[in-house]
C-alpha cells in the first residue's frame, strides 16, 4: 500500500521537545485502505510528537463519529468514538514493528508514516456490537424490528397461550423433557 504523504512526519528538522499535529479524517482515508464498513467518517486526530535525543514519543488521540449500520436493523446511525494510544519510536539496525507500542526504525531514517496507526485506532474504537441507540431506548420504529418481535420466542409463547394449534410432534418431544 502506498503511504499517504500528509501522514508522513519528517522529524529530522524538528527541535527536541513537543510538536503538535492535527488531522481531519474522512471517508476518503478509509477508501485508501479499501475498508468499506463506514458510511461516513468525521474524526479528528491529534498527535503529539515528543522528540528526544535517542527516541520519539508519539501520543495519538482520536475523537469524532463514524456512520455505520446497526447490526440488528441495518439502519445507519452515527457512532461516537474516542481512543488514544502511545507509541515509542526507537532507532536500531533494522525495521521492527513486532511490539504493539514500540516501533524500531533503522538509523538514518528521517521521517515516520503514521497512517496505519490512525487507521487501526479508529477501527478499534468502534464497538464490536453496533446497535442503533433507538433500538436500545425503544424509540426506533422499523419494519425489521416489528418482524423480529413477531418471531421472538416470547411472542411465540404468547401465541401458544392464546390457543394456537401446536404440531402434535412437539408435544411428544416435550414429554421427553419431563420424563425421568
Amino acid at each position: 500500500m502506498k503511504p499517504l504523504k500528509e501522514f508522513t512526519i519528517p522529524f529530522v528538522g524538528l527541535k527536541d521537545g513537543a510538536h503538535h499535529f492535527e488531522y481531519e479524517i474522512s471517508e476518503a482515508f478509509f477508501q485508501h485502505f479499501e475498508y468499506e464498513d463506514f458510511n461516513d467518517v468525521n474524526v479528528k486526530v491529534n498527535v503529539i510528537l515528543n522528540k528526544k535525543t535517542t527516541l520519539l514519543e508519539l501520543h495519538f488521540e482520536v475523537l469524532g463519529d463514524v456512520n455505520i449500520n446497526c447490526d440488528v436493523t441495518n439502519e445507519p446511525f452515527n457512532q461516537g468514538i474516542r481512543n488514544d494510544f502511545d507509541l515509542v519510536v526507537k532507532f536500531g539496525n533494522e525495521f521492527n514493528d513486532e511490539f504493539i507500542d514500540i516501533l524500531i526504525i533503522p538509523h538514518g531514517t528521517h521521517d515516520i508514516n503514521i497512517q496505519q496507526y490512525i487507521y487501526e485506532l479508529i477501527v478499534l474504537a468502534v464497538p464490536i456490537k453496533r446497535i442503533h441507540p433507538g433500538v436500545i431506548d425503544g424509540t426506533l420504529r422499523s419494519d425489521i424490528l416489528k418482524k423480529l418481535e413477531e418471531l421472538s420466542p416470547d411472542s411465540h409463547k404468547e401465541r401458544q397461550d392464546e390457543g394456537d394449534d401446536i404440531d402434535p410432534r412437539w408435544n411428544t418431544l416435550k414429554q421427553l423433557l419431563t420424563d425421568k
